[in-house]
């Protein structure tokens, strides 16, 4: 399996990070920005077509992309990112829940923070994304409806994820390699970038704190083989102009 991780492209939250005045949204949308951003990695994408190369390992996709599958948290910004590329691809492009961005769907506001929201109910993106395939169990009262995501709940949901992963798209003899590309988060890239290399959690050396950073729409690839995982590359964002690096 070749996994690539996939950033959301700019969110109104991203683009006023630095404005004390803005109150966050709890499902944050995408701004211009984000989505020119996602446009420009469809582009890119449908014109990387998988090159059959057969003595050689398209380690840096020099030979095209090929995907298989999309996935997208039920996020908003994640599935306005993936919709482009599953609609210029024509892939399945489905929803899963369990990648969300840490902490859930919850209110910001001051005397409510932290309380735990219903998140967009599925009459949302039937209307706006009428291709992604829905979870069955997803209705009208939302997706989330669930108290915050604590800390103690974060690294386990990767480690099932990446679980997950491996039993649905795994190599398995006689049958074709899969591609699958998953677009998210970044808080929960660095959870399962620490359940792919059994990191401790933000720890660094002499004490420092780590981070894995990731730009929005950014491409990162990792190769799951049998009992082999190889980072090739993370944060790639070359199919974007300078004008479109945002984090």
């Amino acid at each position: 399996m070749e996994l690539y991780f996939i950033r959301h492209g700019q969110s109104i939250n991203n683009a006023k990070t630095s404005n004390p005045e803005h109150e966050e949204h709890a499902d944050p949308y995408l701004t211009e920005i984000g989505l020119e951003q996602a446009d420009l990695l469809a582009k890119y994408l449908k014109e990387r077509p998988l090159i059959t190369y057969e003595t050689g390992w398209n380690e840096q996709n020099q030979y095209g992309f090929g995907f298989t599958h999309i996935y997208a948290s039920l996020m908003e910004r994640a599935v306005a990112t993936a919709a482009p590329t599953a609609r210029a691809l024509g892939i399945p492009f489905s929803a899963w829940t369990e990648i969300h961005e840490e902490g859930g769907i919850y209110a910001r506001e001051k005397d409510s923070r932290f309380r735990g929201l219903p998140g967009k109910p599925r009459s949302f993106y039937e209307k706006n994304f009428p291709k992604l395939k829905l979870p069955d169990d997803y209705n009208e009262s939302g997706w989330w409806n669930r108290p915050f995501e604590t800390d103690e709940q974060r690294q386990p949901r990767a480690d099932k994820v990446l679980a997950d992963l491996i039993a649905r798209h795994g190599d398995r003899e006689g049958q074709p390699k899969e591609r699958i590309a998953l677009v998210s988060h970044g808080g929960f890239f660095v959870r399962l970038v620490s359940a792919m290399l059994q990191l401790p959690w933000r720890q660094g050396a002499h004490g420092m704190r780590s981070w894995f950073l990731l730009n929005n729409c950014s491409i990162s690839r990792f190769d799951i083989h049998k009992d082999w995982l190889t980072v090739c590359y993370m944060n790639r964002t070359e199919h974007l102009p300078a004008r479109l690096i945002s984090g």
